[in-house]
């Protein structure tokens, strides 16, 4: 298992990584590194809808880092994956890493001032689950921030259509607004604030999309939750 670097970080437990979701990323990692570079300006709406919403001060952790292309320009100190080839391009990108899954998070209690979790939660095993695992490694006044595409969205209903095509959504299990709402508030996080991005199909984004408050026009939606 990968050590982040913070001596106040400390990891507990042993956790399996041979996952079917996770392998897509251990063996197409420059694929979906190309996905930004080609998306650049997708890439640029989401990052910019995130930081609207995500605190610049504090200790945070991406939970699903990927190869950090979020974590980094967001300034988010730790990084869990259990995608290996997606953890060694987050350490490249500065962020201390540790493999694991979303459900178990190998960190002591009230260890964050954030979380992130983007484009992530439609992979994995157990919404509830992560959910609660979020909340036990956050601070008292911890926030939870959840970047993802809307299932009911136009965007959404096309990568629905399409998911057995891609490598990486076809074992995904999109979710909606709602239903993660739900989820939300059976897990105890309240005070929700919502922005909101990404109004055309991907391949017709050629400049980066406006931000806006609220949700259900956007297909890239952002939640931010406290405790």
């Amino acid at each position: 298992m990968a050590s982040v670097s913070s001596p106040t970080l400390v990891l507990v437990g042993i956790l399996p990584f041979d996952m079917p979701k996770a392998a897509p990323f251990e063996e197409h990692t420059q694929r979906y590194e190309q996905w930004f570079d080609e998306y650049d300006a997708v890439y640029e709406s989401e990052l910019a809808a995130l930081e609207r919403l995500v605190s610049p001060t504090g200790r945070g952790i991406e939970i699903g880092v990927g190869s950090a292309r979020f974590a980094a320009p967001l300034g988010i100190d730790v990084g869990i994956d259990p995608a290996e080839a997606m953890l060694r391009q987050a350490r490249e990108r500065g962020v201390d890493v540790a493999r694991g899954v979303a459900e178990h998070l190998p960190f002591r209690d009230d260890t964050f001032d954030t979380a992130l979790i983007v484009t992530t939660i439609c992979f994995v095993d157990d919404i509830p689950q992560t959910l609660a695992e979020a909340d036990r490694v956050l601070s008292e006044s911890g926030e939870l921030v959840i970047g993802y595409i809307d299932k009911d969205s136009p965007v959404g209903e096309i990568y629905l259509e399409r998911k057995e095509a891609s490598p990486f959504y076809r074992e995904a299990t999109f979710v909606s607004t709602d239903d993660l709402l739900d989820a939300l508030e059976a897990a105890g996080f309240s005070d929700f604030e919502f922005v909101q991005t990404v109004y055309n199909w991907i391949d017709e984004v050629e400049s980066p999309e406006p931000v806006e408050s609220g949700r259900g026009e956007g297909s890239f939606v952002v939640i931010k939750a406290t405790r």
